[in-house]
């Protein structure tokens, strides 16, 4: 229910403002309200077996006296820390980048390639070993749990904050991909989504996540070669952008 209520929130604030690659993130304020919601609509259907690990764990310690019972939400606060930060960080990175002034970025430059390649890296960093260290604690909950319980509230936020990381190492290219292809397009948040819950929750999760990296190559091929025939990519300089961009000014959405 709750990841039904973070989608709703996420896609009426989000209704609109698709700029496509480049889309402006506003102030920082506003970044980190919606960057928030956002990552809870993605990631609480892939970490819910996390979390209901921990639940469960945490009951049965409470039943048995052993400590005070602690609420998911704790843990869950501690997650959603870690990918704050992350996006605290593309945040600073794309300020910086646009501060720069690099006019080769321009989408009817060099923009096309510059997608591609992030999105052809993020491929490339799916078959690397420290993705699969990273996506197996995260197909692991008993076992994260087991291995990394902390007692108390300030133990399960800790233990939300480790998780995040890890899944911050399975997933930060996916989201570089959420990036490349237009940060507030609901089309390719739901289609990152479905990607990371197959990743992490589905059996055969791991085989699976080395073909994305083969798809996200030849995805990236067709971004530089081809945009325009991409679906759902928003181009830059179209009306539809053009008039995100009007609507996006100081960051805070207003509707037309």
């Amino acid at each position: 229910m709750a990841a039904l209520a973070a989608w709703i929130v996420t896609v009426d604030r989000m209704r609109g403002m698709d700029a496509g690659p480049g889309t402006d993130l506003g102030g920082l304020g506003w970044f980190v309200g919606i960057w928030v919601t956002m990552m809870a609509a993605m990631m609480l259907p892939s970490v819910a077996p996390m979390v209901l690990a921990f639940a469960r764990i945490s009951r049965q310690r409470h039943r048995r006296g052993h400590v005070a019972l602690v609420p998911s939400s704790v843990f869950m606060a501690g997650y959603l820390g870690a990918w704050t930060m992350y996006g605290l960080l593309a945040y600073g990175a794309f300020r910086l980048l646009t501060g720069m002034g690099f006019g080769f970025l321009a989408w009817d430059r060099a923009g096309p390639y510059v997608a591609g390649g992030a999105i052809a890296a993020a491929g490339i960093y799916q078959l690397t070993p420290l993705k699969a260290i990273c996506l197996r604690h995260c197909r692991g909950p008993v076992h994260f749990v087991l291995n990394h319980w902390r007692e108390g509230r300030l133990g399960a936020l800790r233990m939300g904050a480790r998780h995040g990381l890890y899944c911050v190492g399975c997933c930060w290219g996916l989201m570089v991909t959420l990036f490349a292809l237009g940060v507030m397009s609901i089309v390719w948040m739901a289609t990152i989504a479905a990607v990371i819950l197959v990743e992490k929750v589905f059996p055969y999760g791991v085989p699976l996540s080395r073909v994305f990296a083969l798809g996200l190559v030849a995805f990236a091929i067709w971004v530089s070669v081809a945009p325009a025939t991409v679906p759902g990519l928003t181009q830059p300089g179209s009306s539809a952008a053009n008039m995100t961009r009007d609507h996006m000014g100081s960051g805070i959405r207003t509707r037309p």
